[in-house]
């Protein structure tokens, strides 16, 4: 199978981790050689309820029974996809109201950015430095990142770029923009928070000139924060909100969302603004509803702030020079990028999953199941001190 998996899959790095799975459960991932791993990354911040939750596998399990796809996007009336949508719109304020379902979080993206410029009729596009939405070719334009996009350009024309959390930068928002578009909390980048209210500064502005705000929520949305998404914790309403990863409870999705009177400009001049075979899939459609409705309807939620402190509180080691993010999206710095590739490696020798971020090469991600145990939590930390220790000895 290893072999195979070289030959006949393509690959994304020179040198993936290539465990071969056996199955999962929970908060625990096994290999075809019977060890047993604990999940601390939950398949990169996807797998809000752990793997193979039964409220989500039961959900599956009742639709493939009923049907599967009969239809693209936005023609029959399916009813998981439907309910759903109208969920998502309860619990949300009242200006994010219709939902376009996707494939993925990186079509979101690519659907957001058409629907401002066609709402909107202005072309500037701007991002933030360090900035990861997807990796389409949309996606990637907004990517704040130039060493990952250098070796595709041309891309998408009239993207500029601003310093995240940097309130000097906001008089580039002009009324030649369209739209500003932010991860809510920075991820690739280190899970970095807004800070001194700069979200509601940067919707202040968009307001002044007439640009939207579009708000990136694919990685903390759906309660990795403490709250169902992210953005409820600053204050603010975006224009366009843009959702994917734990929405699925473990199954491929992307959402984007805005008001009725917004959305309802993709349905014509030109019709089709928008369309996808697969998005809304009722198999997928049906794992989301489960998840959601888990998640709003039980303490998994509520109990995510004080994991967190329990996180903080024994991750204290000379090695982690700081622990950034909120919730369960976390990220250890150590000293340095050997460092942190040593930890990753000797921690998934030890039984432990952690994973790195994209462009910040000293952090540790730390993103697991909001479902994950207390118990669970001191049992995964014990193997990160021990490894810190061991490193730090090696140091000496």
């Amino acid at each position: 199978m290893k072999e195979d998996f070289f030959k006949y899959q393509a690959q994304t790095s020179p040198h993936p981790l290539a465990m071969e799975i056996s199955h999962a459960v929970g908060s625990y991932i096994y290999d075809t050689n019977g060890k047993k791993y604990l999940d601390f990354v939950a398949g990169v911040s996807a797998c809000s309820l752990g793997h193979r939750h039964p409220r989500v596998i039961k959900a599956i399990q009742e639709q493939l029974d009923k049907y599967l796809h009969v239809m693209v996007y936005g023609e029959y009336i399916q009813q998981p996809a439907v309910t759903l949508t109208k969920l998502l719109a309860h619990h949300l304020p009242p200006s994010l109201e219709k939902t376009y379902l996707t494939n993925s979080g990186t079509e979101a993206i690519e659907g957001s950015l058409k629907l401002a410029r066609r709402v909107t009729g202005r072309s500037q596009i701007i991002a933030a430095n360090l900035a990861y939405h997807g990796n389409t070719m949309g996606s990637m334009s907004v990517m704040g990142y130039e060493e990952r996009k250098r070796a595709f350009r041309p891309l998408l024309p009239d993207v500029s770029f601003i310093n995240f959390n940097f309130e000097g930068d906001l008089s580039q928002i002009t009324e030649n923009t369209t739209a500003v578009l932010l991860e809510t909390i920075q991820g690739g980048a280190g899970f970095i928070v807004p800070k001194n209210n700069y979200l509601q500064k940067v919707r202040k502005r968009c307001d002044e000139v007439g640009a939207l705000l579009i708000l990136d929520e694919i990685q903390p949305g759906f309660g990795r924060t403490g709250t169902l998404f992210g953005f409820q914790n600053y204050n603010i309403v975006p224009d366009i909100l843009v959702l994917g990863k734990g929405m699925g409870g473990g199954l491929p999705i992307g959402a984007f969302t805005a008001s009725s009177e917004m959305m309802d400009q993709l349905q014509d001049n030109p019709k089709l603004g928008h369309i996808t075979t697969f998005g809304g899939n009722p198999v997928i459609a049906s794992a989301a509803l489960a998840t959601l409705q888990e998640l709003t309807e039980s303490d998994v939620m509520a109990e995510v702030l004080e994991k967190e402190k329990l996180f903080r509180s024994i991750l204290v080691h000379p090695l982690i020079t700081e622990i950034r993010g909120i919730g369960l999206m976390l990220a250890c710095i150590t000293p340095s990028e050997e460092i942190t590739n040593r930890i990753i490696m000797l921690c998934q020798e030890k039984g432990l999953i952690l994973f790195w971020l994209l462009f910040e090469s000293k952090a540790v991600r730390i993103t697991p199941p909001l479902t994950i145990s207390v118990e669970e939590i001191k049992e995964g930390c014990a193997i990160l001190l021990s490894v810190l220790d061991q490193i730090n000895e090696l140091n000496k």
